[in-house]
Order: structure tokens, then C-alpha cells, then sequence
């Protein structure tokens, strides 16, 4: 067995209404004045007033921020940084999607320490300490609550990346009741979004080990079962919290075996045309299996009968091939477009498109099979479909 490292968030919360009893981790962490990092969509549909009144009655008033938008820019991180350090907050808790968690990581990393933004950007770049955080995911596919990435918009069409154990959370809160409201098309982009993590994290190249394994393919067999029910029966409890623990699943998972190929051509999708990034993976996935299959299909056999009802051909390539299959129906099933042309993309930004995806050398690496720009290009044509 090759030698590993594995690390997750110090403490997992999971159970129903457990959100509404944050007040007891932060006084266990000695946080007396908590900033709340969330969006005004939730605020809006009043998803959050009952956090904030729990804390208040517990003698814990909040310092609110919530500006945070999808894909955040730099703009925002500084915003939310100046509001905490006004307020003189002692501890940062998000309370939503990716976004949030991401803004309140790298939140909690500039107030704790003294490095500014652009000097933690990068692998293992944070050398100070961060504030005391508590992670409550609303949607059910970032796994943001136990990684120890944040990604932040840096310009028009470029992102770049936090990753340090530094941004993994005191507490991650697990609370499905926060996410019953979720909108179908939601549910069904973020799920895709983390069943990316489990099946990119099972066949990472580096890193791959024997815990993010089990959790990869127990986060498949979680999201494989409930999405449907999750997307169509959305106020379905235990659909949802299978949701919820699956997506977490695949975040451990991915944090410690990271992703590929699937995420490399899915962020400049997102950069040129603000897909959201889970229909980003969704539109890419089948394609990027495909050409992965020469190095692969061995692992996508392994999952197959994780997902796919009925006997499986015994040819390893067969049955990855039936995994690739049983994917593309379950998008066609949650009603996301599934070629490029259908979301919208145009024919002629493939070409760039594919030379931005060459920039995420980081991911690529990690991908069971080299990338170079004319296999990208290739991949970007075969996703978009009969036009192309």
C-alpha cells in the first residue's frame, strides 16, 4: 500500500435542526461575537432568520454579512473582511452554498493572520492562523464544508484557489432540514456537482488511497439513490439527507484525492459563461469518461454496479461503458441540457475554451489519463454536440 495523509474537518454535526444549535460550538470554540457569511437569496426566503434568532437568544449576536454572490470576486472577500474587522468579530460561521464557504474561509484565514489575499493563493501558501469556523452547507454538492479549498473569481474569466488544512472547519453542521427548499434544478446540479467529486476522486491519479476510496464509492451509492427522488420529491427528508451526507462524502473524498479532468473543462465554462458549476460538470462528464477509458475503465467497472440495476457485462471497458450510459440518462432524467449547444455555449469558443482548460495544469495532473490541448479540444466537440 503506498503511504497517505488524510484530513477532514475536526468535528462532522449531522442531524435535523442541528443548525439552529450553533451557539453551543461556538461557545465550546470561546467565539463570543460570530460574523454569518451567507447570500441574499437565502436571507430573502428566510432561511437564515431563525439561525440568527438561536444565536441571539443564546447571548451570541451576529455580525451579518450577506453579500456573497456565485462564484465570488475578490470584491466581496474584501467587503465581508472589512465588515468583520469593524465589528471586531472573534469567529466565522457561513451558512449556504459553496460560495458562502468559500468567502467565509478565506475570511477566516485574513482576519486570524496577517497575510493579505494575494499572498495565500496557491498550495500551502497560508502561514498564519484564521479565526474559529463552523461550516452549514444549504445545498448538497460542493463538500465545501470539508475541504480545504476555496476559489475565488480573480478577474472577467479567472478564478484561482486557496488550498491549505488551514481552511478545513472546527465544525462541519450537517443539517438536511435546510435544504428541502431547494429548487429541482438546484438539486439536480449540485448532485451531479458531487457525484464529479466521487467519481473523479475514485480514479485520481495521485493521492488515490484506501479511505477516500470507501467514501467515494459510499457517497455514489448515497447520491445514486436518492437524487432522483431528491430532484422530483423535493420535501423527501430522508432523500435529502442522503443528499446531504453523499455530497460530504464526496468532499472528504476529493479533498484528499483530488479531481481532474472533468473540473479542468468545467471552470472555463463557468468563467465565459457563468454556467453554474455543477451543470458545468454535468455538461462535460460523459465526454471526459469517454476518453478517459483506456486508462480508467478498470476503476469505472469497480463503481458500475455501484449505480447500474441488472447484470453487467464481465469486459471491463463494457461495463464502464454501462456506468458512462446509466449518467447520461440520469441527466437526461433530471431535465439538464446535456450538450454544450443545448446550454448555450457557441461552436466557435471551443477552441479558447480548450486553451483555458490547459491553464488548469493542477487538475489535469490528477487526471487517469494525459490531457494535452487537442484531446481537450476533442472533448469540448464530442460534448457539444451533433453540430460540432
Amino acid at each position: 500500500m503506498n503511504a497517505f495523509e488524510f484530513h477532514t474537518a475536526a468535528s462532522i454535526v449531522c442531524a435535523p435542526g442541528a443548525a439552529l444549535e450553533l451557539a453551543l460550538h461556538c461557545q465550546r470554540l470561546g467565539v463570543q461575537r460570530p460574523a454569518l457569511v451567507t447570500d441574499p437569496g437565502l436571507i430573502k426566503i428566510g432561511l437564515v432568520e431563525p439561525i440568527i434568532a438561536a444565536l441571539a437568544e443564546a447571548g451570541l449576536p451576529v455580525v451579518l454579512f450577506d453579500q456573497v454572490r456565485e462564484d465570488p470576486p475578490e470584491s466581496v472577500v474584501l467587503s465581508a473582511c472589512d465588515t468583520c474587522r469593524a465589528e471586531n468579530v472573534d469567529g466565522v460561521i457561513a451558512v449556504g452554498g459553496g460560495s458562502s464557504m468559500d468567502v467565509a474561509k478565506v475570511v477566516a484565514v485574513l482576519l486570524g493572520g496577517e497575510q493579505s489575499l494575494s499572498e495565500i493563493y496557491g498550495v500551502g501558501q497560508v502561514s498564519g492562523k484564521r479565526l474559529p469556523m463552523i461550516l452549514v452547507p444549504t445545498t448538497a454538492g460542493t463538500g465545501s464544508e470539508v475541504t480545504p479549498v476555496a476559489v475565488i473569481t480573480t478577474g472577467e474569466t479567472t478564478k484561482a484557489g486557496v488550498s491549505s488544512p488551514v481552511l478545513l472547519p472546527d465544525v462541519a453542521v450537517l443539517d438536511a432540514d435546510l435544504t428541502l427548499g431547494l429548487p429541482p434544478s438546484v438539486t439536480a446540479m449540485t448532485g451531479i456537482d458531487a457525484m464529479v467529486h466521487a467519481i473523479e476522486a475514485y480514479t485520481s491519479k495521485h493521492k488515490k488511497n484506501p479511505i477516500s476510496d470507501m467514501l467515494a464509492r459510499q457517497a455514489l451509492v448515497l447520491l445514486g439513490g436518492s437524487i432522483r427522488t431528491a430532484v422530483h420529491q423535493g420535501g423527501e427528508r430522508e432523500a435529502r439527507a442522503n443528499m446531504l451526507l453523499g455530497a460530504m462524502f464526496a468532499g472528504q473524498a476529493f479533498a484528499n484525492a483530488p479531481v481532474a479532468a472533468v473540473h479542468a473543462l468545467a471552470y472555463p465554462l463557468g468563467g465565459h459563461y457563468h454556467i453554474p458549476h455543477g451543470l458545468s460538470n454535468s455538461l462535460v462528464l460523459p465526454s471526459v469518461m469517454r476518453f478517459n477509458l483506456s486508462a480508467a475503465a478498470p476503476l469505472y467497472a469497480e463503481l458500475a454496479p455501484l449505480l447500474v440495476d441488472g447484470d453487467l457485462p464481465e469486459d471491463d471497458e463494457a461495463r464502464a461503458l454501462c456506468l458512462i450510459e446509466w449518467l447520461e440518462a440520469l441527466i437526461d432524467d433530471l431535465n439538464l441540457p446535456a450538450t454544450l449547444k443545448a446550454a448555450g455555449v457557441a461552436e466557435e469558443m471551443l477552441v479558447t475554451l480548450a486553451e483555458d482548460a490547459m491553464l488548469q495544469q493542477r487538475l489535469l495532473i490528477n487526471n487517469p489519463r494525459d490531457v494535452a490541448y487537442d484531446d481537450a479540444l476533442g472533448i469540448y466537440t464530442a460534448a457539444f454536440g451533433d453540430a460540432a
